[in-house]
């Protein structure tokens, strides 16, 4: 707990939806389904029928508190086509209800699947918006509030969606120090952020200055690390926005890695608050509002 008795939070960055399967190969793959990510749950079984529960849980503790990564971290445009051209390692991977194989990986040029957002033509941003839109009113039917924070799958985006995602509520925005940003055609160029930076449209940028990825590489982003990455930031007056992904905790498939994951986490808390006794845990939604609450006042 931090100096006001508050446990640390994650602000989880959480998708909604998954391709239906089933619907599209019965359409003929000439058309895209999705459904809720409290379906893809229930396709799993017994053993993830908590999972939906364990987060409304986790909202109300104040422990787990989600906002948006949009609907699926599927570029559904990309995906479609492949799936109705001539590329046979992609239909496979579909036959076992998975997309998530690179174009590296396949040794097929389609793009990149993941990057759900990225563009080929700026053209697609109006049904990219559409996408985001059904996102975010199904996060909030889920969920029971609406997502004010979105961070796009693999951090492509184009900007020109910036204005679509204002009207739809989206006050914060990730960015890394150089943001990379999709022109179309296979273009792309970095945009420098800072955290609390605002672009036309008002919104707030919150820029994650600490890794704790130590699924990847213990050396490189365990605990120790990512304390030092911490203590950089705040030597600088800075707010620590630490960096880390379910694949670091999840235990489903290898229990020792949730084992190890779970272990990093209690090593990085309780030397957070023994080395900095007075620090905060907050949301990244409470970060922004602090930002601007900040910055208003001056």
């Amino acid at each position: 707990k931090d100096k006001n008795g508050r446990h640390a939070v994650f602000t989880p960055i959480s998708l909604v939806a998954n391709p239906d399967f089933k619907k599209i190969k019965e359409n003929n793959f000439k058309e895209y389904f999705y459904e809720p990510v409290t379906e893809t749950f229930k396709n799993y079984g017994p053993s993830h029928d908590k999972v939906y529960d364990l987060w409304k849980e986790g909202i109300d503790k104040k422990l787990f508190v989600p906002q948006s990564h949009g609907r699926e971290h599927l570029n559904v445009k990309r995906w479609m086509e492949a799936l109705n051209g001539d590329f046979p390692v992609t239909k496979t991977c579909f036959d076992y209800n998975f997309f998530g194989l690179s174009d590296t990986e396949s040794n097929e040029s389609r793009g990149e699947f993941l990057a759900a957002v990225d563009i080929d033509d700026v053209s697609e941003n109006a049904g990219l918006a559409k996408i985001l839109k059904e996102g975010f009113d199904l996060f909030e039917k889920l969920l029971g509030y609406r997502a004010q924070y979105f961070v796009a799958p693999n951090s492509l985006m184009n900007t020109g969606l910036e204005k679509d995602l204002n009207e739809m509520g989206i006050n914060y925005l990730i960015g890394s120090r150089n943001q990379p940003e999709s022109l179309g055609h296979g273009k792309y160029k970095n945009n420098f952020r800072y955290i609390g930076k605002k672009n036309e449209h008002g919104q707030t940028f919150l820029v994650r200055n600490s890794q704790f990825e130590h699924g990847q590489s213990l050396e490189r982003y365990g605990y120790d690390k990512c304390l030092k990455d911490i203590q950089i930031a705040f030597k600088w007056n800075k707010p620590a926005v630490i960096s880390t992904h379910r694949v670091n905790y999840i235990g489903y498939i290898n229990e020792k890695n949730r084992k190890q994951g779970l272990e990093q986490l209690d090593m990085l808390l309780k030397n957070i608050v023994k080395k900095w006794p007075d620090v905060e845990f907050m949301t990244s939604i409470e970060l922004g509002e602090l930002i601007t609450t900040v910055k208003n006042a001056d």
